[in-house]
């Protein structure tokens, strides 16, 4: 599901292999985009809000014309299901990531592919871009993250500390933390620039699907195969280095 940039609609995607577009006041159903074949994994808005993103089990991403639902480009190069999708803030550049192994960018004009990452070991299930559009995350299977760039393709950093698929990928909207969701029923905050494991959040008592910042990055949100969500309050970076400078003050010294 996602939220037009405005906030006046909703976009979902569905197992009957459509995805719909909803007036956010009335619930009243606007849209339904309907030329996928397999079921629809994700959906997203380009931040300009006039264009919509789809991901389906069909192995292929389309982009749609928000207002009129009519098809403007069929994404195809994934092998496997496309399980997340995005636009690059700038809205030139679209991102996708699919069950095998790889994740893709696409030129959103004209929909050539732009770069494959290759590296991960199992599904990626779920990607994201830094703010400023320059980094790509991806989160997979193979109970990594990893970090990318954008332009190049290059992986810059792989975040490892998960024992389970990693569901859910995120960056804070400073771009300076990483927030990761995990099948290992925690969520992980990173330092996004040196990979270094900031906070485990213990809680869930089953599969943690989805996570997201808080547009002021001071809160997480976090869904979960337990039938919960929950809010947790995010610490500063400094604040986080003053807890762990305590804990290990406290720490039990040994001869």
């Amino acid at each position: 599901m996602a939220f037009s940039p405005d906030g006046r609609r909703i976009l979902t995607g569905s197992n009957d292999k459509t995805a719909k577009t909803w007036d956010a006041e009335t619930g009243r159903e606007l849209l339904t985009l309907k030329g996928h074949t397999g079921l629809v994994w994700s959906v997203a808005f380009s931040s300009d809000g006039r264009r919509i993103l789809t991901g389906s089990d069909d192995q292929i991403a389309k982009v749609w014309d928000t207002e009129t639902g009519r098809e403007l480009l069929t994404l195809k190069g994934h092998t496997e299901s496309v399980s997340s999708v995005a636009f690059f803030p700038d809205g030139r550049r679209i991102l996708t990531g699919s069950r095998d192994k790889t994740a893709k960018v696409w030129d959103a004009e004209t929909g050539h592919e732009l770069l494959t990452l290759k590296g991960h070991k199992d599904a990626v299930g779920s990607v994201a871009l830094s703010p400023d559009g320059r980094r790509i995350l991806t989160g997979s299977d193979d109970a990594t993250t990893k970090v990318w760039d954008a332009e190049t393709g290059r992986e810059l950093l792989t975040l490892k500390g998960h024992d389970r698929a990693v569901r859910s990928v995120a960056f804070s909207p400073d771009g300076r933390r990483i927030l990761t969701g995990s099948w290992d029923k925690t969520a992980k905050v990173w330092d996004a620039e040196t990979s270094r494991e900031l906070l485990t959040l213990k809680g869930h008592t089953a599969e943690v699907w989805s996570v997201v910042f808080a547009p002021d990055g001071r809160r997480i949100l976090t869904g979960s195969d337990d039938a919960t969500a929950k809010v947790w309050m995010m610490a500063s970076p400094e604040e986080v280095e003053a807890w762990q400078k305590e804990e290990e003050a406290d720490e039990p010294k040994h001869p």
